[in-house]
């Protein structure tokens, strides 16, 4: 495995110049894929200091969160703390996830059988 990989967070772009909404990182074959992404958010405060040339730049406040992967913790966490995790980030309990997901399957296949 390579210590010095980085990932890049990206966006694909599609022949007429959209990017999708969705980005994703290119995994290398020699590399875990990350537990856990660290990303700092930036804020324009609508303060200006000084540059380097003297011109007016934006003071911007940075603040590092962190996004781990859910599929990490659902294999080492309990269902009932898994859900608890779910919740916190605005999700329903994986049970009923699955229900909805498995109606719309089946919505789409009844659509596609009536064609």
């Amino acid at each position: 495995m390579s210590k010095n990989w980085l990932p890049e967070i990206v966006y694909e772009e599609s022949d007429d110049g959209t990017a999708s909404k969705i980005p994703f990182i290119h995994i290398p074959d020699d590399v875990e894929d990350p537990p856990l992404l660290f990303i700092f958010l930036s804020r324009k405060t609508g303060e200006f200091e000084p540059g380097s040339d003297g011109e007016e730049v934006p003071v911007v406040d940075m603040t590092l969160h962190q996004y781990v992967d859910m599929e990490r913790l659902s294999t080492r966490l309990s269902a009932e703390d898994f859900d608890k995790v779910r919740s916190a980030v605005g999700l329903e309990p994986r049970a009923n996830a699955a229900a909805k997901g498995k109606r719309i399957t089946n919505n789409i296949r009844s659509q596609v059988e009536k064609s």
